[in-house]
């Protein structure tokens, strides 16, 4: 799965940490000035907390803030020839900015998008 979300989504890896199960204990990979850490479901406390989304819905769906409209052509290019489900299309929308919606092969979603909520504050 990591090496998909880089490979696709463009993610790079900050730091991977292996389990002994053979799993991710923990890892860290960063899009830009962002980053998301990840880690295979446990036998723990908080590995409870968790569980594969059912009738096809996900669970979580971030949206990852790409630079612009050009990054999300390119992620959206690189999901639909990695096999990605598309699951609404590349689109533009009306409160700015281009987005696309793909699954990814453990069945999440992933929004990703160039409307950059934060961008009239940094003027």
């Amino acid at each position: 799965m990591i090496d998909w979300l880089c490979e696709v989504l463009g993610f790079a890896r900050h730091a991977v940490h292996a389990d002994d199960a053979g799993g991710i204990a923990h890892a860290e990979l960063t899009l830009g000035d962002g980053m998301v850490m990840l880690g295979s479901v446990r036998d723990t406390a908080f590995g409870a907390l968790q569980g594969p989304p059912g009738d096809g819905r996900a669970g979580a769906s971030p949206y990852l803030v790409l630079p612009d409209d050009a990054e999300v052509e390119a992620a959206h290019a690189r999901a639909v020839a990695a096999g990605a489900e598309i699951a609404m299309p590349l689109e533009a929308k009306d409160y700015g900015g281009l987005a696309v919606t793909i699954r990814d092969p453990e069945g999440g979603l992933w929004n990703l998008g160039s409307y950059d909520p934060w961008a009239a504050a940094r003027g």
